[in-house]
């Protein structure tokens, strides 16, 4: 089993958001992807202005000041890519599949997905990797298509134990795989930066499914992988 498995470290992709400036640039703007909220559900850019001016105000400095008179509009930006994962459903990332896969039928393994998240309580940075499995039936996806997934869930104001689950359930529900497997490793800014002040510390969560989670010998493997 262990010859057979198919392991990989995960790729880099381009993000929507800079996809979408390049286009823009060009004058071809792209067409807004699915889990977007309604463009008139969303606030006008001047209230977002507004806002991080009032920010700046209550954090007792001045947001006319030259190095604080371009913020509103660098936060605006910034936040448009932070929380690029309402643009996207993760989903339609997995929708594309192959089955020409030569009768292969063991784990896999896509270790290592960097990703950068928002604490949803503090609005604070979540920084970590997911590790993601699944045993295949009669199909497999892109790779690629893996690390999207988590990146198009990342995005988005988060807490990690949801976060975990809604990257397995997607892979399960989507590819109907004989298992899925998921664990994070994430520091959380609200506990490093304020609060307890403790660094270093990390977040490990895990979600399994079917096999992975049933059966002892799959799930060890799945998890030795996972920790080598």
């Amino acid at each position: 089993m262990d010859d057979a498995r198919h392991t990989h470290d995960a790729d880099c992709d381009g993000s929507w958001v800079e996809r979408e400036a390049l286009a823009r640039a060009a004058g071809t703007p792209l067409p807004r992807r699915g889990g977007r909220r309604p463009e008139a559900d969303l606030p006008e850019e001047d209230e977002v202005r507004a806002a991080v001016r009032t920010l700046i105000r209550w954090t007792g400095d001045n947001p006319d000041r030259e190095g604080l008179v371009d913020t509103p509009d660098r936060v605006m930006r910034s936040y448009r890519e932070m929380y690029a994962g309402y643009d996207v459903d993760p989903r339609e990332y997995l929708e594309r599949t192959f089955e020409e896969v030569g009768g292969y039928d063991e784990l896999i393994v896509l270790k290592d997905i960097r990703f950068v998240s928002v604490c949803e309580h503090h609005m604070l940075p979540v920084i970590g990797k997911a590790h993601v499995a699944y045993l295949p039936t009669d199909r497999v996806v892109g790779i690629s298509k893996l690390a999207r997934v988590v990146r198009g869930y990342a995005r988005r104001l988060q807490i990690q134990e949801k976060m975990t689950s809604e990257i397995a359930k997607a892979i399960q529900e989507v590819l109907q795989p004989q298992g899925v497997g998921v664990v994070i490793e994430a520091e959380h800014s609200c506990m490093t930066l304020r609060g307890v002040n403790a660094p270093g510390t990390s977040l490990t969560t895990s979600h399994l499914i079917g096999v992975i989670r049933d059966d002892g010998r799959t799930r060890e493997e799945f998890l030795r992988l996972v920790r080598g």
